[in-house]
């Protein structure tokens, strides 16, 4: 059984109501395998925590980037509530040393596997919305998840340079040029630097491992100044 009380000390979190936080990491097959107990799995709490999650990211990426279309806010978000970006969330909290499984599903790995991980991670968010109310979701997300989209974490689901053609565009009449004014590392290891210059003055600077990404985050910097 995964020691809850531990998991709240790790993530500065307390729960009124701790049955609700352990629900969300039990598994279906656990509950099988311990009827007699009356726990519930964490089926329909992942169902909440789905919306709350996509809620929490919508507001933040709303207020964020003011000028992103609503087609590129979409992008944006499926990128960071994806299966994938939800089982990263999952592994850096270490949330598969908690979950309870069933000792089939635990023994064909399925503490390991990504669906199952990317369900818990939706479900605590369920919970913690249950026990706690959105305003403190909104503050888990500020701590774990925001800085993450801050760094450009999901930059690969958008293009810059495109948002700062349209903004350029929408704003006044002006020139967008892009500059590689470095290299460096080894070959198997290169690192490019980018400028982007609008009018002729730089308006951003960008490093990938890339040109087209060193452009990109080059972008992504101008448009920052800009909003």
């Amino acid at each position: 059984m995964g020691d809850f009380n531990k998991l709240q000390k790790q993530m500065n979190v307390r729960f009124s109501d701790v049955k609700l936080l352990e629900q969300a990491f039990t598994h279906s097959s656990y509950v099988n395998e311990h009827r007699h107990t009356e726990r519930k799995d964490n089926e329909r709490l992942e169902f909440l925590g789905d919306a709350v999650l996509e809620l929490g990211v919508s507001q933040y990426l709303y207020r964020k980037y003011p000028n992103m279309e609503e087609g590129d806010l979409t992008k944006l978000r499926a990128s960071i509530v994806c299966e994938a970006s939800l089982v990263d969330f999952a592994n850096d909290l270490n949330f598969q040393e908690y979950v309870l499984l069933g000792k089939g599903e635990e023994m064909t790995g399925g503490r390991h596997r990504p669906a199952l991980l990317a369900d818990v991670f939706e479900a605590f968010i369920g919970a913690l919305y249950l026990d706690q109310g959105f305003d403190r979701v909104l503050s888990y997300l500020g701590y774990y998840i925001y800085p993450k989209i801050k760094r450009g974490a999901f930059s690969h689901a958008m293009d810059y340079k495109s948002q700062l053609q349209e903004h350029i565009q929408r704003e006044k009449q002006a020139d967008i040029d892009y500059e590689i004014v470095d290299e460096r590392g080894p070959a198997h290891n290169r690192e490019f630097v980018a400028h982007v210059h609008i009018h002729g003055d730089t308006a951003g600077i960008g490093v990938g491992r890339t040109k087209k990404e060193a452009e990109q985050r080059a972008a992504e910097e101008a448009l920052d100044k800009l909003q």
